[in-house]
């Protein structure tokens, strides 16, 4: 007993751990493999790490397995899944939800993939999760399930009736789940796709019925109609069929395997038991008239051997599913009239369903189920309802339906006063005349011709003698004349028609036979190549290829050289461990602890460790933004280290010439962001205010600041090559090898990749001028004129990507649904810090230069030096970040009252005030001007264009929200100086004056940004100019 207590405890031990930091490798593995030990599904690869073992007994599947799987899903495989995929170690955590195939035959291996279906859909679903299920429905499905909880499971038979059902819901769940938790974010996996996925579950649900059609119980059909009707309650069995892949179709996936299964006598036993053993009459008739959809066509009014012939195998169909129709099958025939006569058929189906009810065997007809349908269809035929109001092809269902059984009663041989008593019946009588009362030719000559046949099998003679011509139903009334002479019950199978059925059913069921349940993961995926001869390589060259950077030379047999080695020999030579006996490995972080202490060491660079310094940075700078993002959602882990983070980032330096420093170091930082923003905004801010970076480093923060806040705000963001994706690259053999495409790349490209916030505030910009321009087109009464009588131009077209999702680059194939909104926080921890913060910085190094202005020039200090905030360049970059920071803000509450006067207010402040006593000095000028008379100086071109941008998006966002009111009243001195400022610098530029740093395309940015404020503030003036002037006399 208190080994068995010990073991329990060790047990829940291991738990514990597993929810909590594990620092090595080895240590994981221990954990993870006792476990499996104990229940005996370890695998044999595994086996030497298990260090620890627990007594027999010590683990429960039932009782510590799902807090197992959740510690993997919520704390091991977030943090170690690269590592073990790395190593080719990820299968002991697959093993714990999905076991392999040689752990299959064992029952706890059935409890584990049982139990890992409700952990993993009871958790938010991730990218790893969703591949579990992936193998989960492919390894485990829903026969499989069956036999472990029927066949493997302990307890009592209530309790398997209560995991079986479970397992049912689990399993109908996922589709929808899945598509909740990707769609819109990344693809759904093929084989969770809503109808290849419920197809492929249609068609082991009728694996199971063929396996139990061996030997059941009463409780096994039950099992079975508890799938059917969740079948039914997610559209698996539809009315139509189905014309889209995404539709799925019960009979549609199984009909084939079902006619090949109907020769042997216990399956065709076992569907009519589940048919009666249906208790919901809605499920019976949905799954019933899914069935009378999806069989064989047949031409209606087709007289010939190979049509009754069809309808006659169709009819054995339905009775080896349905079971036969008798006279006592009460229910039934409730649930077949709904169906029969409730629904729209053709007289194709007709013929079907007559011949089924007749028994489907020559000359031996069930005249009472036969006079039983006569009776329902007649109740049918004479509403005086169904008379005027039914549409013509439901008179002709509904007539041949009763036609076709009149001559099944009427036949030589067959002794029934059924037709003699309908001749009579007064209801019969009356539904003629209101037959001949229709206005619709066709309609009244169906009644005309059930009369005159009715008649002739009552041994009467009545002709209407009005059937001449091809008009009015009368072709139709003939044809189904001449159809009704002979029966199809009578028709004669050929065999092969039979076996060439079963030959296609055995073909589905050999393409649809499960993937056996050991699937390997991508992380245990070897890559497997056919053995090739050296000389296969050389390939005969018919078309000009211009990259011979990576071609060796082809050798002539003759020649004594050794031909040049294949890439695959390279990769095995530098592999070699002889070869690299002095490198040492740098381990992947794990966690964003271990990752911080490589970007930023604790306790400094040691001599010794210097030479593994550039390894460390490479190493962390690949996996950074990808540890960042995995640990979004999981503790508070990325809370804990995003400041370190932040510090270590853009405190880093490209001594080592790494590949690629600056597009992973600004996608690791835009993670932070876009993750955790209310620490690493905060942070970030702070840093770019001091004095210790360069410019690279501050437009790292300024970018990291921006495109995290569009993240957030679920906005699309500029695509760098830090977010490209193989998957994003379209038509690779038409693009050229790696460095020589980086070699050629148009200035454009990389104006586009350098400048990412430049490229947004002027798409921002752009489409705030349209706006305004097409306001303003409104009130000239031409050019509305024009507007109206011009034709509208079509929707722009859209890039789909494969899975039907609209394109909106991403920085990471992770990225999920962000925990917090940047309305939220946008005023808070971005907008607001980064203003008033400025304001401090501003005041701090003017009172610097106070200080110094007395000294002389060598000695004073000025703030606008080379790399210093204050400077153009970085200070144009400040304000065309903190504009796309509040474009993006534009909904948050605070937006009207708070963001938008300080970053109004901000704007007028840098475009009209020196900042500096350096500012705008043209280096050009004379400095020995006659009468003493200083240099020129000005703004810059780009800060005078950035700051009227950053004005143009604040109009523009008042005028969106509310048509300008709040910033009209409540700063109305401001929304002048901001109209009168921008109609200074327009006027300027008109006149031919020079800017510093214009020409060219700034002039011509300069001049747009100038003229779209003027427009916006005319906009916001003109419509409160009243109240405005209230506001200033009262002032």
């Amino acid at each position: 007993m208190n080994s068995q207590e010990n073991g329990q405890a060790q047990s829940r031990d291991i738990i514990a751990r597993l929810q909590n930091a594990i620092k090595e490798l080895p240590e994981l593995l221990a954990l993870l493999t006792a476990p499996l030990d104990s229940i005996g599904l370890l695998p044999p690869q595994f086996v030497r790490y298990n260090t620890t073992p627990l007594p027999d007994g010590a683990f429960k599947v039932s009782k510590h397995i799902p807090a197992l799987q959740r510690a993997l899903l919520e704390h091991v495989i977030p943090t170690w899944e690269a590592l073990l995929t790395e190593k080719r170690m990820y299968g002991i955590v697959e093993q714990y939800f999905c076991p392999d195939l040689f752990s299959f035959a064992s029952p706890a291996a059935g409890e584990l993939a049982i139990h890992g279906y409700s952990t993993i859909l009871s958790l938010p679903l991730t990218e790893y999760s969703v591949r579990f299920l992936v193998r989960l429905s492919k390894a485990y499905p829903i026969d499989v399930l069956w036999t472990v909880v029927f066949g493997g499971l302990s307890g009592t038979s209530e309790r398997k009736e209560f995991t079986w059902e479970d397992c049912v819901r689990n399993v109908i769940a996922i589709p929808g789940k899945v598509a909740n938790a990707l769609g819109g974010k990344s693809a759904i996996p093929p084989e969770l796709e809503y109808g290849l996925y419920f197809n492929h579950v249609s068609r082991r649900c009728e694996t199971l019925i063929q396996r139990l059609s061996m030997k059941r119980s009463k409780g096994d059909v039950i099992s079975v109609n508890y799938i059917l009707t969740k079948l039914v309650n997610v559209g698996v069995f539809p009315v139509t069929v189905p014309t889209s892949p995404s539709q799925p179709s019960f009979f549609q996936s199984t009909l084939p395997s079902i006619r090949s299964n109907l020769t042997s006598p216990s399956y065709a036993s076992i569907w009519p038991e589940i048919i009666t053993a249906t208790p919901s009459t809605f499920t019976l008739q949905t799954v019933i008239a899914s069935l009378f959809t999806h069989i064989k066509k047949v031409e209606g009014l087709d007289a010939l051997a190979s049509a009754r012939t069809v309808a006659k195998e169709e009819a054995l169909l339905l009775s080896g599913i349905l079971g036969r129709m008798t006279k006592d099958s009460d229910d039934l025939w409730d649930t077949m009239n709904a169906v029969l006569l409730g629904r729209e058929w053709t007289v194709g189906h007709a013929r079907i369903f007559v011949c089924w009810v007749a028994g489907c065997e020559r000359n031996q007809f069930d005249v009472e189920a036969l006079e039983t349908l006569l009776g329902n269809v007649v109740d049918l035929w004479t509403n005086a309802d169904h008379i005027r109001h039914s549409l013509l092809n439901k008179h002709h269902y509904i007539t041949a339906l009763l036609l076709l059984t009149i001559s099944y009663i009427s036949a030589p041989g067959v002794s029934s006063a059924a037709i003699k008593n309908l001749a009579f019946s007064p209801l019969f009588i009356k539904s003629i005349s209101t037959y001949l009362t229709h206005l619709d030719p066709s309609v009244r000559r169906c009644g005309m011709m059930i009369a005159e046949e009715v008649a002739r099998g009552a041994g009467k003679k009545l002709d209407f003698a009005d059937w001449d011509g091809e008009n009015d139903g009368k072709a139709w009334c003939k044809a189904i004349r001449v159809l009704t002479k002979e029966r199809d019950i009578d028709a004669e199978i050929v065999e092969d028609s039979g076996n060439e059925a079963g030959e296609g059913a055995k073909n589905v069921n050999i393409r649809e036979q499960p993937a056996p349940p050991s699937i390997p993961s991508q992380g245990n995926l070897p890559k497997v190549t056919k053995p090739q001869d050296r000389t296969a390589l050389v390939q005969d060259v018919t078309e000009y290829d211009s990259d011979d950077s990576l071609t060796g030379y082809i050798t002539s047999p003759s020649s004594s050289r050794s031909p040049s080695p294949t890439p695959s020999e390279l990769e095995e030579i530098e592999k070699d461990p002889t070869l690299r006996v002095t490198q040492k490995k740098i381990a992947r972080p794990v966690y964003l602890a271990q990752l911080g202490d490589m970007i930023r060491p604790a306790g400094g660079l040691k001599p010794e460790a210097e030479e593994d310094e550039a390894q460390k940075q490479q190493v962390a700078l690949d996996v950074a933004e990808e540890q960042i993002r995995r640990k979004r959602s999981y503790g508070t882990e990325l809370e804990e280290n995003a400041v370190n983070l932040v510090y270590g980032l853009i405190g880093l330096q490209d001594s080592y010439e790494l590949e690629g420093f600056s597009q992973k170091r600004q996608a690791a930082l835009n993670a932070l962001v876009a993750c955790c923003p209310r620490k690493a905004a905060l942070a970030m801010i702070e840093e770019f205010f001091k004095n210790q970076y360069s410019a690279e480093q501050r437009y790292a923060i300024l970018n990291a600041l921006a495109l995290g806040a569009r993240e957030l705000a679920s906005l699309p963001i500029p695509e760098t090559p830090a977010m490209q994706t193989p998957e994003r690259i379209s038509f690779t053999s038409k693009r050229l090898p790696p460095m020589l495409h980086h070699k050629y790349l148009t200035a454009a490209d990389q104006q586009l990749v350098a400048a990412p916030v430049q490229n947004l505030l002027e798409g921002i910009s752009r489409e705030a001028i349209d706006k305004g321009r097409d306001a303003a087109a409104e009130k000239v009464p031409a050019y509305v004129r024009e507007r109206q009588l011009r034709i509208k131009k079509p929707a722009r077209i859209t890039e789909v990507t494969k899975d039907g999702t609209v394109t909106r680059p991403q920085s990471s194939q992770m990225m999920a649904r962000p925990a917090t909104v940047f309305t939220d926080v946008a005023a808070e921890y971005f907008i607001c810090p980064l203003i008033n913060r400025f304001w401090l910085f501003l005041r701090d190094e003017q009172t610097r230069e106070a200080r110094t202005a007395q000294q002389p020039t060598l000695h004073q200090y000025k703030g606008s030096g080379t790399g210093l905030i204050l400077n153009a360049l970085v200070l144009s970059h400040f304000m065309a970040t903190l504009a796309v920071l509040v474009h993006a803000a534009r909904h948050a509450k605070e937006w009207l009252a708070i963001v938008a006067p300080d970053a109004l207010e901000l704007a007028v402040t840098v475009g009209t005030r020196p900042l500096s006593s350096g500012e705008g000095e043209d280096e050009d000028a004379d400095d020995n001007l006659p009468g003493g008379q200083a240099s020129a100086k000005g703004k810059e071109a780009a800060l005078l264009t950035t700051s009227l941008e950053l004005a143009l998006v604040v109009l523009d966002g008042c005028v969106d929200l509310d048509g300008g009111r709040t910033m009209s009243l409540e700063h109305t001195a401001l929304v002048l100086g901001v109209s009168e400022w921008a109609e200074e610098v327009l006027s300027r530029l008109e006149k031919g004056i020079k800017m510093l740093g214009g020409g060219g395309v700034q002039e011509m940015k300069l001049r747009r940004a100038a003229a779209g404020v003027v427009l916006k503030a005319d906009e916001v003036t003109s419509r409160w100019k009243r109240s405005m002037i209230d506001v200033l006399s009262n002032a």
